[in-house]
């Protein structure tokens, strides 16, 4: 106790830039409970805990990289010199990682850090309503961790941390997620800013849970047991049943830099602006647009992710989820959200270029290493948060104001359409058709599963899910634009090999040499 109570001290005033003088003068002793509930508390300890989803979930490199650029809807290009970082993102592509990788390391350390966040706040006499919201951050990132490596290291509040934490597998990790998250589902507060856990937040994180509980138990022939359907009716019911939500009129409206005022759809988020959440120097929400545009635009950007041509041909044209100009951006910088494809303009009209000279006319043609005088210009470019040219430097720092999104109401609805269509009844249908109505795409005269995963990839593009819903549906292993079928080790991650030489309750996953 004394040792968990001093290091947890030591890293809230590190990271809070608060005083401990007291604790200085301590060095070279202990420091008892009571002298570290003088200085840390629950709100603090929380706090840190929310500003902890940051690094894994907001950093382009991390577990958004896991589940994006391993996908059908991403890809980071070698172009030339630029892009390469020693063949890591077309690892991510190809499905050729090891367990050395880096951003399998950082994201699995990442998650981990934020766990113990989470449970910092329970040893220190939270309210019930704190140490609610410390378990849903704790169960969103023991979740990801589950869907990510099927091995979930875990400590309960005041364990010794000398000793290395147990492990849940599989079932086991499901289940005491699952439970721990229904058990505090009343402490957490009914309304308040999507920034904040809710009870919506949970009941949306408790949808994916039942709904992935049968390919998190067998990823390579996933099993969709009706309790499990029923249950996530039952939550989506309950949200809905809220009136608190309806779908955007402005679909990239749930991603603006005033998306905490004007979003409809947005359940859980993380807070951003000036100094909130700077756990990365320049590594907020700005990059999900920063690394996709290029050079010459407003903002500028690193010229790197991109999209295939197959994935955008699932769009109608008229889809206004392809994007377009945005109001209070656009006419600043000339600059497009959504899909970027074709010539690219300034402000004043003027075409752009590249830095050789070449008109600046993104194209569906690309492949993982580019090389010719045109590399610069190949592959659609994706904008899904709208650049912030409001709040000072918010188009390029970590004052960007885009709250940062993780549940929204159309996925509610999604998963719900999903559920109904495995349990064989009425509704899914018509949920599709809602969504597609509006976001003016034509309706379906007819709902298959195969559509739900389209639609899920049409209107949840770069959200952080599309590996996740690959995997549910069973076509994560097959091949598609620029990757080839792969071994069904892929549907499960390494784990890093600094953590299992640290951790002997963990195992290599089947087919990674340890």
């Amino acid at each position: 106790m004394k040792l968990n109570k001093f290091i947890i001290a030591a890293a809230v005033c590190a990271s809070t830039a608060m005083s401990c003088t007291k604790l200085d003068e301590k060095l070279a002793s202990t420091i008892t409970k009571d002298e570290a509930d003088s200085v840390i508390t629950a709100p603090s300890l929380l706090l840190r805990a929310y500003n902890g989803l940051q690094l894994p979930y907001q950093d382009q490199s991390n577990f958004w990289a896991l589940q994006e650029m391993t996908s059908d809807e991403a890809v980071a290009p070698t172009r030339g010199g630029d892009w390469d970082d020693n063949g890591a993102w077309r690892a991510l592509k190809l499905h050729t990682w090891d367990a050395d990788h880096v951003s399998i390391g950082n994201a699995f350390r990442n998650l981990l850090q934020l766990q113990f966040y989470a449970t910092n706040v329970l040893e220190f006499n939270p309210t019930p309503q704190q140490a609610a919201e410390a378990k849903f951050l704790r169960a969103l990132s023991m979740f990801s961790v589950l869907d990510g490596w099927n091995q979930v290291p875990f400590r309960e509040p005041n364990a010794n941390l000398l000793n290395p934490p147990n492990v849940l597998v599989g079932d086991e990790a499901t289940n005491f997620i699952i439970g721990d998250l229904e058990a505090v589902l009343n402490d957490l507060p009914a309304e308040g800013p999507a920034y904040t856990a809710s009870q919506n937040a949970a009941r949306a994180l408790l949808m994916k849970l039942y709904l992935n509980k049968g390919a998190i138990s067998n990823r390579q022939a996933p099993t969709f047991d009706p309790a499990d359907m029923e249950k996530v009716i039952q939550y989506a019911d309950a949200i809905i049943g809220t009136g608190k939500y309806s779908l955007a009129t402005n679909y990239f409206d749930n991603f603006a830099y005033n998306n905490n005022i004007i979003s409809t759809e947005n359940i859980f988020t993380q807070e951003n602006g000036p100094g909130l959440s700077t756990a990365r120097g320049g590594n907020a929400v700005f990059c999900h647009w920063a690394p996709t545009l290029h050079y010459a635009q407003v903002p500028s950007g690193w010229n790197g992710f991109a999209t295939v041509g197959d994935f955008y041909d699932l769009y109608e044209a008229t889809d206004t989820r392809l994007g377009g100009s945005y109001p209070g951006f656009t006419e600043l910088t000339g600059t497009k959200v959504g899909y970027l494809i074709g010539q690219q303009y300034n402000k004043d009209g003027v075409a752009l270029e590249d830095r050789k000279g070449n008109k600046l006319i993104f194209t569906k043609a690309l492949e993982l290493r580019e090389s010719g005088n045109d590399l610069e210009v190949k592959g659609i470019r994706v904008v899904k948060y709208v650049p912030d040219m409001v709040t000072p430097n918010g188009s390029n720092s970590n004052s960007a104001e885009n709250d940062y999104v993780f549940l929204r109401y159309a996925d509610v609805l999604l998963m719900k359409a999903e559920a109904l269509l495995r349990l064989n009844q009425a509704g899914a249908l018509a949920i599709v058709n809602d969504i597609r109505v509006k976001r003016n795409a034509s309706p379906l005269a007819d709902v298959t599963l195969d559509d739900i995963l389209d639609e899920r990839g049409r209107e949840l593009y770069w959200e952080g899910w599309r590996r996740q819903d690959l995997i549910r549906f069973g076509k994560f292993l097959q091949p598609w634009q620029l990757k080839p079928s792969d071994d069904p080790k892929a549907l499960l991650f390494p784990i890093p090999n600094n953590d299992l030489a640290v951790n002997p309750n963990l195992n290599q996953n089947e087919g990674y040499a340890n």
